[in-house]
């Protein structure tokens, strides 16, 4: 028997656990790792047995399966997991890094969106006013550059980069439906009195009006 002093709380005696209770288990395939179901667990953190036995056997009979051909997935800890974003983090962040290395002059970068769109040499070369030989050159240099040995293989690499990537194609408006004037109108129209504007009219003599041109 252990005598509690006044000063010591209770909850102070109580031993932490070292994980925290499950919440949920999957039912995961195993060949392809696509969850089917999944199971609460009780107030104790535990997988309620006859309720899972009873899902999984209807599912292996609807699938044709086996009890065997699934497995059960739960949280990991925090301790599992510990330091796992962070270093994802870096990692991402030294990828791209790699990736931004490639350097290109402002004149390749030109030749590359040409290439991009699909333009031949001589298209490049006309719309920078250069020569077509020059163009080549740059082409050859940002072959080099991106390791690559063609310009499909050199599209589909300078295409992972956002700032690189051809627009996309703006699609055209959509005509306006022209409606044919009822019949009914066009006889109504047609038999309306011409109206001409009257320029430079002046008084003649006898108050008549004179046009003159």
């Amino acid at each position: 028997m252990k005598i509690v002093r006044r000063t010591q709380s209770i909850s102070s005696l109580v031993v932490p656990q070292s994980s925290k209770l499950h919440q949920t288990f999957l039912f995961c395939e195993r060949q392809s790792g696509a969850t089917h179901f999944h199971v609460s667990a009780d107030s104790d953190g535990n997988l309620p047995l006859e309720q899972a036995a009873c899902l999984l056997a209807m599912h292996c009979m609807v699938r044709g399966q086996s009890p065997e051909d699934y497995m059960i997935m739960v949280e990991a800890e925090n301790s599992h997991t510990e330091g796992l974003v962070e270093k994802a983090h870096k990692l991402l962040e030294a990828g791209q890094a790699v990736k931004s290395e490639i350097k290109v002059t402002r004149r390749e970068e030109e030749v590359l969106r040409g290439i991009l769109r699909g333009f031949a040499n001589k298209e490049i070369a006309n719309n920078l006013n250069l020569s077509e030989r020059t163009v080549k050159f740059h082409v050859s240099s940002l072959l080099s550059k991106f390791r690559v040995r063609g310009r499909m293989e050199l599209v589909r690499e300078a295409s992972r980069f956002a700032n690189w990537a051809p627009p996309k194609p703006v699609a055209p408006p959509v005509p306006r439906e022209l409606h044919p004037v009822p019949a009914r109108a066009s006889r109504i129209a047609a038999s309306q009195p011409q109206v001409f504007a009257v320029a430079n009219a002046k008084p003649a003599a006898g108050g008549k009006l004179q046009l003159t041109m």
